[in-house]
């Protein structure tokens, strides 16, 4: 798997780097005259709520074979957003199992990290199979109640069809299009609660088959022009785009 360029990620920096220093020449003209007092209050109460925003727990979801250390470029990415290394957290499950012992284990994962960090709701990012544990939790479980944003990237959430390969394992059996499994987290509300959802997808992906399996309906469905199913994990443009969707 090749990383993407250093040079993109340089540019994500300087970006961040202009954002500090535009929102600091605003602050500091605000505090010129009184006429530009109310400008620094919505500045306060905007960074204000982007600092609660950065506090929550984020739980990341790995796929098929993947484990926490696939999450090493997005932690740095969610870091640069405003995250503490302390509220990023990765979930590992067994790949080879049952996906709805897979969600079980979520749902004691995240009640977990919320006692842990005194969170009342923690962000869900997903990977892949990921997806499917997720929804599990979310729609089956009733775990909406605890999750504030779900972000999916390259999610297999209506199935793929790559999962013949693998269907001695029944984590690959509920993977197929058309599984008891995939009809339980479809069918109705595939975006219940008041939990925000997006997802990611890419005609490039070459493992979601058909890739627009990872749509999800009342999500809000972002088409990457051209990523692979794991280029994604190193992404530093999308997963940019994740951090900030999670901190709206």
């Amino acid at each position: 798997m090749m990383l993407r360029s250093p040079r993109r990620l340089l540019g994500v920096l300087a970006a961040a780097a202009a954002a500090v220093t535009l929102f600091s020449s605003a602050t500091t003209a605000g505090a010129v005259g009184s006429a530009s007092a109310p400008t620094v209050s919505v500045a306060r109460s905007v960074s204000a709520a982007r600092t609660l925003a950065t506090s929550t727990p984020v739980v990341f979801v790995h796929g098929y074979t993947g484990s926490a250390s696939n999450w090493t470029t997005a932690k740095s990415v969610f870091q640069l957003n405003g995250w503490s290394n302390s509220s990023l957290f990765a979930y590992e499950y067994n790949s080879y199992g049952n996906n709805i012992t897979n969600a079980q284990g979520l749902a004691t994962y995240v009640d977990n990290v919320k006692a842990r960090t005194g969170a009342s709701k923690v962000a869900i990012v997903n990977h892949s199979m990921g997806g499917l544990v997720s929804q599990y939790y979310l729609k089956v479980l009733g775990g909406n109640t605890s999750v504030s944003h779900l972000a999916s990237i390259a999610g297999a959430n209506h199935g793929t069809t790559a999962a013949g390969a693998c269907l001695v394992y029944a984590t690959c059996q509920q993977m197929y299009p058309g599984s008891s499994f995939i009809s339980a987290i479809t069918s109705g509300d595939e975006t219940p609660g008041t939990t925000r959802y997006a997802s990611w997808y890419s005609a490039c992906d070459g493992v979601i088959l058909p890739y627009t399996s990872t749509k999800l309906d009342g999500a809000t469905n972002n088409n990457v022009a051209c990523q692979t199913h794991i280029g994604y994990l190193t992404d530093t443009v999308v997963l940019g785009q994740i951090a900030r969707f999670v901190a709206s």
